[in-house]
């Protein structure tokens, strides 16, 4: 899944009674979301596999040889092929939690604010919901990941390479079939990086222009560059998305609720009488987990 910057929000009047008929469907309202709501989980996009958590929990195995313990051997005609064992990883549980957030949009407001709160409403408690659980998995990961490799200043586009040259090749002579190429970065740490590579003239044309217009990820230096609020490490993360981990997800069901686009989000609407208004709710009910901890390296002493 991609991981975007929020987009400016579609335009348009509806009239009050359009206003009410879209908070009481709760469809629509999914629809709505998923339209509104363009900041994707950033856990999603580096936690990228899919778990089942009906139950309200998953066990997985951490730590699995990516290799068999046997080598291949030559086979000759009508030969038998050797069988070998796979080893198993370290089985670990996890729990999912419900992460949830209502608000109310009242008649009034509908009727003299029209659209723009409505979408606001849905706006705000769909990303707060967003950016909460993005928190949640960015401290998962910076606790599994707990391996470190001490980079040096990174001052130059030079010494950058130098440096993630180096933890990749350690981490490709471990024979675990790793990929380390995608780095995130606290924005302050990102906006250094990017500042050195432009001035180094180390990133392609196209590639400059998509920082300086605030758009995510950038490629670079044959690397993914991403850069989130929800992570507050100290240190730069390099990371093997595909082997990381994965986002499991437990679907609950229950009345009128409506998945919101593909990035785990429920939403309903529930119409209070008596208060006059409509309680608008998001929810996603999942833990996010590291399978791999060793896709993953801490860069320390880059300066940043």
């Amino acid at each position: 899944m991609g991981y975007t910057y929020p987009v400016k929000h579609p335009t348009g009047t509806l009239t009050t009674a359009q206003l009410h008929l879209l908070l009481q469907n709760n469809k629509v309202i999914a629809k709505r979301v998923a339209e509104l709501s363009k900041m994707k989980f950033i856990a999603d996009w580096l936690l990228q596999g899919r778990f089942d958590a009906t139950g309200g929990g998953i066990f997985y195995e951490t730590g699995e040889p990516v290799f068999a313990a046997d080598n291949p051997e030559a086979i000759s005609p009508l030969g038998e092929y050797p069988l070998v064992v796979l080893d198993d990883g370290t089985v670990v549980a996890a729990k999912t939690d419900k992460w949830g957030l209502d608000t109310m949009i009242s008649d009034e407001k509908i009727a003299r604010q029209g659209r723009f709160y409505v979408d606001r409403g849905i706006l705000r408690v769909t990303n707060t919901v967003i950016r909460f659980i993005d928190q949640v998995a960015m401290a998962v990961i910076a606790s599994r990941v707990s391996s470190t490799f001490t980079s040096g200043t990174w001052d130059s586009a030079g010494a950058a390479v130098e440096a993630l040259l180096t933890i990749q090749a350690e981490r490709a002579n471990l024979g675990i079939g790793l990929e380390l190429d995608t780095i995130v970065l606290r924005p302050a740490q990102y906006a250094k990086v990017i500042g050195m590579l432009i001035d180094d003239k180390a990133l392609p044309r196209e590639s400059g222009e998509t920082a300086i217009k605030g758009n995510l990820p950038v490629d670079a230096l044959g690397l993914t560059w991403a850069t989130t609020p929800n992570f507050q490490g100290a240190n730069p993360l390099l990371l093997d998305r595909d082997n990381l981990g994965g986002m499991a997800d437990e679907k609950l069901g229950g009345p009128n609720y409506a998945s919101a686009g593909d990035f785990g989000v429920e939403v309903k609407s529930i119409r209070d009488e008596d208060a006059e208004g409509y309680k608008v709710r998001a929810r996603r009910v999942t833990v996010p987990v590291v399978t791999e901890p060793l896709a993953g390296v801490q860069l320390t002493g880059t300066g940043l």
